[in-house]
């Protein structure tokens, strides 16, 4: 399976997962020019941006740990865009969450993962 199929493979899974713990999925692979939010979903009254990374084994750390600073930068500034464009968003509680996914089948959700960041 390619790249890319693998990455909207665990992104489907990903937001399929978040709904069943109650989240609602507002839209999929937003792009600007920083970057793309994998998912942005409710979580009742708070707007989320969910970054989903796959890892098929965990050599390195895994998943979670190839979130690094500077992919946590681009999110970031793709988030800010997002606001800009949508002004209600800004009135919103925001939240960046990341959710980690495994080729074992593991899934790990870290809710406000940039806290403090948005």
């Amino acid at each position: 399976m390619k790249r890319a199929e693998r990455g909207a493979r665990a992104e489907s899974e990903a937001a399929a997962w978040l709904k069943k713990k109650g989240l609602k999925l507002l839209e999929r692979n937003v792009r600007s020019r920083f970057g793309e939010i994998d998912l942005v979903m409710e979580d009742g009254s708070t707007l989320v941006f969910v970054e989903v990374r796959y890892r098929a084994r965990n050599d390195f750390g895994g998943a979670a740990a190839s979130v690094t600073p500077a992919k946590r930068a681009r999110l970031q500034r793709a988030i800010g865009v997002y606001i800009a464009s949508h002004p209600r968003a800004g009135a919103r509680n925001l939240r960046a969450d990341v959710v980690a996914m495994s080729g074992q089948g593991d899934i790990e959700w870290i809710p406000n993962a940039f806290e403090g960041a948005l």
